[in-house]
């Protein structure tokens, strides 16, 4: 199975941002017991080390996890972030922005395209630039009827609603065509993982994975 299939199967992608080293391998390793499998280590911009930080973090989960667990990379916003992160062995690359610049070059990589968009406009910009799926993002600022509205005339891209999805609106988006979403804190809250709590972002896992299974 491709990544891109991967993503259609799965559909929970972990966004994990700031969370590096033995910690990271714990979380990842929690996800992927409670069937979460798509994992995004994000660029943190504002880190002047992100360029050795994420990439290490990546190659990290792809030693450790050997395909069980496919990484990407997320908040990739330049080209040189998407070169680092193919070297350091990420799969896709996801964007909250869409960069004509950054889909060319993870094409040009052969890896997958998943750069942000929110507009009618922006979202077919994104697919005609390249991308193999198209971010919604923020998804929860303009609600379900916003979404819907968009995907009459736009059914033939692949989206991923990002930015507040949870386990209580995770069906709707799918049952509106989504091929999957991307969460952070509900898998990947910092408290928990600081109190040593890994044992319930791996009942969170397997909550959101029961959804994802009743709607395949």
């Amino acid at each position: 199975m491709d990544i891109k299939e991967f993503i259609e199967e799965k559909k929970i992608i972990a966004i994990v941002r700031g969370t590096y080293g033995e910690e990271l391998l714990e979380l990842v390793t929690a996800l992927e017991k409670g069937g979460v499998q798509l994992v995004e280590v994000t660029f943190d911009q504002g880190d002047e080390n992100n360029l050795k930080k994420t990439p290490a973090a990546i190659a990290s989960l792809v030693e450790s996890f050997q395909g069980k667990v496919k990484v990407g990379a997320g908040t990739v916003v330049t080209v040189e972030q998407v070169e680092a992160a193919y070297h350091a062995g990420a799969e896709y690359i996801i964007s909250p922005n869409t960069n004509s610049d950054v889909i060319k070059r993870t094409k040009e990589l052969g890896l997958v395209s998943i750069p942000g968009a929110l507009t009618p406009s922006e979202i077919l910009g994104a697919h005609e630039a390249g991308a193999d799926f198209v971010k919604v993002f923020p998804v929860r600022a303009l609600g379900i009827d916003y979404i819907k509205d968009v995907r009459g005339p736009i059914n033939h891209v692949k989206l991923i609603a990002t930015a507040g999805v949870t386990p209580e609106n995770l069906a709707d988006y799918l049952d509106t065509g989504f091929s999957g979403a991307g969460i952070s804190n509900y898998l990947t809250d910092k408290k928990l993982i600081a109190a040593g709590e890994f044992s319930v972002l791996t009942e969170h896992a397997e909550n959101l994975m029961r959804i994802v299974n009743k709607h395949s």
